[in-house]
């Protein structure tokens, strides 16, 4: 029999809104859920069940009632904790905020939790989301599902665990160069970066930049949609939220429901490197073999890459900028609590000029150009999600690709950053498991300003590799993580590095 923390975020919704199942009923399954498997990979950090209870009950009651629930009544949720809660413990995974408890939810977490989600707790994340495996040194590392002793990437490493598990049906992310990307490839789940500005973020330190967005993740693609659906909005305190004064552009019915697609409709271009990207020789072959089958169900799959050159030299640049401003008071004031990621950033930030930084916003402005021209010719494009599969997380962070040197601590997720700088939308889909029996995610990407149509395509797709165990959406061994030794024994378990 299933358990009602394995059921869809869409299913669950359906039932609680038939009154054939409660939210606090719910609630518990996810509950004796996470005190099952989360000691095995330590996903959900910060707990909030009582508060959580309470929620439930009065949904509950408010299901009773009658009369209109939000598209998320009684829905549990993992929110990323990097993203303010009220009254619940943020620590961004620094020691710095390690008894942190915010007065006030920020933005996306309030619309959440007025369309009815209820708030589980917390999910790991890397110090302030630097770097790609989520370890740190307040809560510790999270270990993948598939293999405690691997990486779950990151920096939502913590939620991608937390629903490939069934602990929640639905969980918050954020993504500068593939935080929500990577780890869904890497836990077997769905992660979507939308178009910045259409979730709005109150909190970005460079209102202006384009590089770090908010969004979904889920185990379904639908499910990820109606996750958005709450998200989305325009808000006057993200200057990427743009707007028509008076005119509503950003609406929750366009993204609530995948519009139905016609895969045979479109043009697709592959590539397992972006041209410039070190994707190891096993991805590649991986690559190769799972989009082979799906050639045929569109107009026209060739390999094909936009113009990605420069496209290191400007990541760098501009994503150091952002740690500079964001993180430069601590690194002078508290050194020995800021660790290794975000301490080589700011060094990075300090060495470069005023010259270095226009050198920068120019190529990624022409890089910007290029792709559009690129997508004159294409509707999508697909690529791996991540350029390795899943090492063990005492690996701070991939030095060598297959014996060959990486540039950065960040290097090995060019694939993400490659759309990261282009501005454009792009999901991680589940795609069975590599040959080392690892989850695998395919990236699909769209044109500029394409979410709902990276949504319809992505579900599209889903339902065609559903009805094969070898294409469906891997699900970890649950009994094997019960009976698993907590992870907090490990050795190297608490720390930066």
């Amino acid at each position: 029999m299933t358990e009602p923390c394995d059921l869809s975020a869409v299913t669950a919704r359906r039932l609680i809104g038939a009154r054939r199942l409660a939210p606090s009923e719910l609630l518990e399954s996810c509950i004796r859920r996470v005190e099952t498997v989360d000691p095995a990979v330590n996903a959900l950090v910060a707990r909030d069940f009582e508060r959580a209870r309470a929620a439930a009950r009065a949904a509950d009651d408010a299901v009773a009632r009658g009369g209109k629930l939000g598209p998320l009544h009684g829905l549990p949720l993992g929110v990323k904790d990097l993203e303010d809660t009220a009254g619940l413990v943020t620590t961004y995974g620094s020691p710095i905020y390690r008894d942190h408890v915010p007065a006030d939810d920020e933005r996306i977490v309030a619309v959440l939790r007025r369309a009815g989600a209820i708030v589980l707790g917390k999910t790991n994340t890397p110090e302030f989301g630097a770097g790609a495996n989520t370890r740190n040194a307040v809560y510790g590392v999270t270990g993948n599902p598939f293999d405690p002793a691997k990486s779950a990437a990151g920096s939502s490493g913590g939620s991608a665990v937390a629903l490939a598990c069934g602990m929640v049906p639905i969980a918050t992310g954020s993504d500068t160069g593939g935080s929500l990307r990577n780890p869904a490839a890497f836990c077997g789940i769905v992660g979507f970066r939308p178009t910045p500005g259409l979730v709005p973020s109150e909190k970005r330190g460079l209102g202006w930049s384009n590089l770090p967005v908010l969004g979904p993740m889920a185990r379904s693609v639908p499910d990820l949609a109606l996750l958005l659906s709450a998200m989305v909005g325009d808000d006057a305190a993200d200057p990427l939220a743009a707007t028509v004064h008076g005119a509503r552009i950003r609406r929750a019915e366009d993204f609530a429901v995948p519009v139905d697609c016609d895969l045979a409709g479109l043009r697709v271009a592959l590539t397992p490197d972006f041209g410039f990207a070190p994707t190891e020789r096993h991805i590649r072959a991986v690559f190769a073999a799972a989009t082979a089958p799906l050639c045929p169900l569109f107009a026209r799959a060739e390999e094909a890459t936009p113009d990605c050159r420069d496209a290191d030299e400007a990541f760098e640049v501009l994503r150091a900028l952002s740690f500079l401003s964001a993180h430069l008071d601590k690194v002078r004031s508290r050194p020995a609590d800021v660790g290794p990621n975000v301490r080589a950033n700011v060094e990075e930030g300090l060495r470069y000029s005023a010259a270095d930084v226009a050198r920068a916003m120019g190529a990624q402005t022409a890089y910007y150009r290029r792709w559009q021209s690129f997508f004159d010719r294409y509707d999508l494009i697909l690529t791996p999600a991540i350029t390795i599969s899943p090492r063990p997380w005492r690996e701070l962070y991939p030095a060598e690709i297959d014996g060959v040197a990486t540039r950065t601590y960040f290097h090995w997720l060019a694939l993400a950053y490659a759309v990261t700088l282009a501005g454009h939308p792009a999901i991680s889909l589940p795609v069975g498991t590599d040959r080392h029996g690892m989850p695998f995610g395919l990236q699909i990407v769209g044109p500029r300003g394409g979410d709902a149509l990276v949504l319809a395509a992505a579900a599209a797709l889903e339902r065609a590799l559903a009805g094969n165990p070898a294409t469906a959406r891997p699900v970890p061994d649950l009994a094997r993580l019960a009976a698993a030794p907590p992870i907090a024994g490990a050795e190297g378990f608490l720390g930066f590095d």
